[in-house]
């Protein structure tokens, strides 16, 4: 990515700098940016997240979607379909246990996304998606 495009930062708490490493880049394919014996910076499709040792938050609620439970708080990135699916399968391959399976939401509506929703070890939500159309990202 260039300079010019924005990216996100993002920071929370882990529990474990050795297993937020195995899982971030062992599971999810991140790369390791900087790191202490507190902190660890991660690569997440261009963005920067930054896991801090502490006491991690955790879902502290469940939100109603479609019809659907989803874990709040989360974070994530909206991806391509296609690598949206390619990124669900290297998840089931490296044996990622979802909240909410790969599917398809709001089908035939405005918005409709592919979505998908699991947790890292120390239970903070991630969610990933991919619009079908991708103007519609804030449609109504």
């Amino acid at each position: 990515m260039d300079q010019v495009t924005p990216r996100f930062h993002y920071a929370f708490a882990i529990s474990d700098i050795g297993r937020a490493r195995e899982f971030y880049v062992g599971q999810l394919g991140c790369s390791e940016g900087r790191s202490t014996e507190h902190w660890i910076d991660f690569e997440l499709f261009g963005h920067q997240l930054s896991a801090h040792l502490g006491t991690p938050a955790g879902v502290a609620c469940e939100g109603q979607v479609d019809g659907h439970a989803v874990p709040i708080p989360h974070f994530g990135a909206i991806l391509a379909l296609d690598q949206f699916w390619s990124f669900a399968g290297r998840l089931r391959a490296a044996g990622i246990r979802f909240v909410m399976e790969p599917a398809l939401r709001f089908a035939g509506k405005p918005g409709e996304q592919a979505t998908m929703f699991f947790l890292d070890p120390d239970g903070n939500a991630l969610e990933f998606k991919a619009f079908t159309r991708p103007e519609e990202v804030f449609a109504r």
